[in-house]
Parts: C-alpha cells; structure tokens; sequence
C-alpha cells in the first residue's frame, strides 16, 4: 500500500498525528488518518511490527479540494524529524545516474523541500510560500490540457 500507509518499527504514530494536528491541522482536511500496526512482507522492515499511520481517501470523508497529499507528507516527515530526529530520513547514496545530490532532493527538484523539513522554526505558511507560485504555474499551465475539472 504505497503512500497509503507509512511506518517504522520506531515510529511513535500516535504522537505524530498529535504533532500533526497541532501544526498544520488545515493539512490533515479531506481524508482520515488512523494509526496502525503492519508487518511488511517486504522490503528493508520485513518481518518486523511497525508502528504507523494509514492515509483513508477513499471513504465518505474524502474530499478533493481540501486533500493536499503532498503537504500532509511533508508534514509527516517533518513531524518524524521533530519528535524523532535519531530516525535517517535521507538514504545517502547514488541514485539513478546521480551520485551528487540526495534522492531526495533530486526527486523534489532541489534541496527546498528537505531544508523546510529539517529547519526546527519553518511553520506550514512557510512551506505554502514555497509551494504556491509553483503549483498556480501548474495549474495554468495544465488547465488547456485537462480533461476532467473539478
């Protein structure tokens, strides 16, 4: 269940959805979140309980333009470096052709979305001042090829 449900043996779901509510509860609108416990079947934790939190969007509370996936994960990761900063975020080896930077930045298109997570006073204001220009450029730039609209 990619992106649906996320967690670690040493994660703490409880206390992150708390930290989660109290610092962007505009974030955690149009979908439920419930903490649960999973054993992998595969991968780095398999065989292993972990604790973690399942992301629910497909239930009558779902609602598509209060859901910011994107946010609500970064807010997650953000949560996990807060109230558990001894976790490793960041996989620190090449990746694809690059062998420079972190996936993780490469994925994100530079190392803006890490930096917010990992600066202890960015608030979620701050990250919707990084993410708003580029996603109205989205926006308009898509809205002539979309099919279906809200």
């Amino acid at each position: 269940m990619p992106s649906l449900l996320v967690g670690a043996p040493q994660i703490d779901a409880r206390a992150l959805l708390r930290w989660l509510g109290d610092f962007a509860p505009q974030w955690l609108q149009g979908c439920t979140l419930r903490d649960c416990w999973f054993e992998p079947t595969f991968h780095k934790h398999v065989g292993k309980l972990c604790n973690g939190i399942q992301l629910h969007v497909d239930a009558s509370n779902y609602v598509h333009q209060a859901f910011r996936p994107w946010r609500l994960i970064a807010a997650l990761l953000k949560a996990c470096h807060m109230l558990q900063p001894e976790i490793v975020l960041w996989r620190d080896f090449a990746y694809e052709y690059e062998h420079a930077r972190l996936a993780f930045d490469l994925i994100n298109g530079g190392p803006c979305l890490r930096q917010w997570i990992e600066e202890p006073h960015a608030t979620a204001g701050d990250l919707d001042a990084l993410a708003t220009a580029a996603e109205s450029a989205w926006r308009e730039t898509s809205e002539r090829v979309l099919i279906y609209r809200d």
